[in-house]
C-alpha cells in the first residue's frame, strides 16, 4: 500500500463519531483531577468559590485565565459529545436500528448537536 492511498482514505462519519466518543471519554478521564479541583473549590466555601472564579478571569501563576476557560470548554465538549454519542449507541442497541442510513444520519446529528451546544456554552463562558 502506498502512502498517498492511506492519506486519501476518508472515514465514514459514523467512524469519526465513534473515534471522538472514545477520545472524549479519554479526555474526561485525563482531566478528572481538574474536574475534582473545580468541584471542590466551587462548593467548599464562599472564599474558595471566589478563588475558583478568579482563576478563569486572572489566571493562576503563569497560566492565563483564557487557558482555564479553554480547558473547561474542552471538558464541556467532551461531556456533551460523550453523552449524545452514548445515547445514540443506546438507541441503536435498544431499537436494533443499525441500518447504514440511520447510522449516518444519527452520527451527523451527534456531531452537529454536540458542536452547536458547545459553541453556545463557549460563547457564554468566554463573553458573559
Amino acid at each position: 500500500m502506498r502512502l498517498p492511498d492511506a492519506l486519501g482514505y476518508r472515514h465514514p462519519v459514523a467512524a469519526i463519531v465513534s473515534i471522538l466518543h472514545r477520545a472524549s471519554g479519554l479526555l474526561m478521564f485525563v482531566l478528572l483531577p481538574f474536574i475534582i479541583w473545580m468541584f471542590d473549590t466551587s462548593v467548599t466555601s464562599e472564599i474558595t468559590y471566589s478563588q475558583f472564579t478568579s482563576v478563569f478571569v486572572a489566571g493562576a501563576g503563569f497560566v492565563p485565565g483564557w487557558f482555564f476557560k479553554l480547558v473547561a470548554l474542552a471538558l464541556i465538549w467532551a461531556y456533551l459529545h460523550h453523552v449524545i454519542a452514548g445515547l445514540r449507541h443506546l438507541w441503536m442497541d435498544a431499537t436494533h436500528a443499525v441500518t447504514l442510513g440511520f447510522g449516518r444520519s444519527s452520527a451527523v446529528f451527534t456531531l452537529v448537536v454536540s458542536l452547536a451546544l458547545t459553541l453556545g456554552l463557549g460563547v457564554k463562558l468566554f463573553f458573559f
